[in-house]
């Protein structure tokens, strides 16, 4: 997986990289299995949980860019 924004869906993301649910659970996020997260993008389980989308996908990339 190259890199990641704010419109990609969590599930594709996970499938993609698993290493990147620790960020997703950092945030809050603990039910990455249930269908609702899983088709959620970034930007609205950041909205739904309270946090910054930017700072999310920045954590993510940088994460990726890393491995």
């Amino acid at each position: 997986m190259e890199f990641v924004n704010k419109e990609m869906l969590i599930g594709d993301i996970l499938d993609k990289e698993p290493g990147t649910a620790q960020f997703f659970l950092a945030m809050g996020m603990h039910c990455l299995g249930c269908p609702s997260a899983r088709g959620e993008s970034i930007e609205q389980a950041c909205m739904v949980h309270g946090t910054d989308a930017d700072e999310l996908v920045k954590n993510i990339n940088d994460f990726l860019a890393n491995k």
